[in-house]
């Protein structure tokens, strides 16, 4: 089979090529033991076709177990060795050579844990030596000079927080603290440094957090009732959501980040956020990936090549076989086949999501989001929000666009 077999059949078959290509090599394990290794390594269709073109392309990492060459491959390798496979190679840091169980990354090339580390002049001492971390500020520092906090951040954490709201219960902000980061008490040390340089953040200004972990410790103390201790709202929209997308210096939320990305698609010409980029690295809308011939897979409900709209245990479904989970509507009260409201959560049915009737709040004859058959509420009526119901510019009717 020639190499643009290979490439064709990453495509088609991404986990039957690496299969096929480790097989080829290792004769310690049989064919089922080598794709059981490889699905759980390689997990979704991007990352296995990625992987799937890597190997294609130099099947000699295989043998020799050696970067340049994607993550998956070196976890691929350390798998298959754990399960036995003999003629399978270790993957080899790049510098020293040395043969790896777990590897750190630096572009295309592994390393081990003291080659992978990077050298600068430390902060305190001068040397350039290896970074041993960062101190506060975010400088490096060798590992001769710690930066030193014999201070408890509980304690800390709580004065700061005594200053907004004196008598708060310090069980509670010791529970929040450690519920934040509870396995990395370094970054839980770091989160108490940003507060104290720009205790602000815990009222109002927490977009400005250097940390994600700060935007937890104050949902936390937040459900935890801890009075003075606001939530910050979005920068750009001005709504009250989770805000942990770095964007310009400041923390916004997940549809103001789409919208920074927005581009043209190549194929439809929508502008959206692009789910791809192709061979050329130029955009593709989500529509245009989903429908993309390579994309597309046999249905096992009515056999058609159509895109996948579910996975299951048995194979792809299509949208129309897709079956729909059976709910109680919300609206009707009668258990059928539905689906969950995106703008209540509430579950619907199939003729109340079709039904149209004069909602009892406006008085106009639209589709009903929410109330009862009885009395019936529109859209604009359930959730008046100006972003979301935008009057149309050929009728001037306040609808989703």
């Amino acid at each position: 089979m020639t190499a643009a077999d290979h490439l064709d059949r990453a495509v088609a078959d991404p986990i039957g090529l690496i299969t096929d290509l480790v097989a080829d090599v290792e004769r310690a394990l049989d064919a089922d033991t080598i794709r059981a290794v490889v699905t759980a390594v390689v997990g979704g269709r991007a990352k296995s076709r990625h992987l799937a073109k890597a190997l294609a392309m130099r099947p000699a990492v295989l043998t020799d177990g050696r970067s340049p060459a994607p993550r998956a491959i070196g976890d691929l390798l350390i798998d298959l060795r754990k399960t036995g496979a003999s003629a399978i190679a270790a993957p080899v840091c790049a510098e020293c050579g040395k043969q790896l169980r777990t590897l750190q990354r630096k572009g295309q090339d592994w390393f081990c844990s003291v080659c992978g580390q990077g050298t600068a002049e430390c902060t305190t001492c001068g040397n350039v030596r290896r970074v041993g971390f960062r101190d506060r500020k975010g400088l490096p520092r060798c590992s001769m000079c710690p930066d030193n906090d014999d201070r408890d951040p509980v304690t800390v954490v709580h004065e700061l927080i005594a200053v907004i709201t004196p008598g708060a219960d310090r069980d509670a902000v010791a529970e929040a603290l450690r519920r934040t980061a509870p396995h990395r008490p370094h970054y839980r040390q770091r989160l108490v440094w940003a507060l104290v340089e720009n205790p602000r953040l815990l009222t109002g200004e927490g977009y400005l957090a250097p940390h994600r972990a700060i935007l937890k410790f104050i949902d936390l103390l937040h459900e935890a009732g801890v009075a003075g201790i606001v939530r910050p709202a979005c920068p750009r929209c001005r709504r009250v959501v989770r805000i942990d997308k770095p964007l310009d210096g400041q923390r916004v939320c997940r549809n103001c980040i789409a919208k920074s990305r927005i581009e043209e698609c190549v194929r439809c010409g929508a502008r959206r956020e692009p789910a791809i980029r192709d061979a050329q690295g130029r955009p593709l809308c989500p529509n245009c990936l989903v429908t993309d011939p390579a994309n597309v897979e046999v249905c096992i409900g009515c056999g058609k090549r159509r895109r996948v709209q579910n996975r299951t245990s048995d194979g792809p479904l299509c949208p129309n076989c897709c079956p729909l989970p059976i709910l109680v509507c919300s609206i009707c009260g009668r258990t059928a086949p539905g689906t969950h409201s995106r703008l209540t959560g509430l579950p619907r049915c199939g003729g109340c999501d079709r039904r149209q009737a004069h909602c009892t709040a406006c008085g106009r004859l639209r589709g009903i989001l929410s109330g009862t058959a009885e009395a019936p509420i529109c859209g604009p009526c359930t959730a008046p929000d100006t972003e979301l119901w935008r009057p149309c510019p050929t009728c001037g009717e306040a609808e989703r666009l």
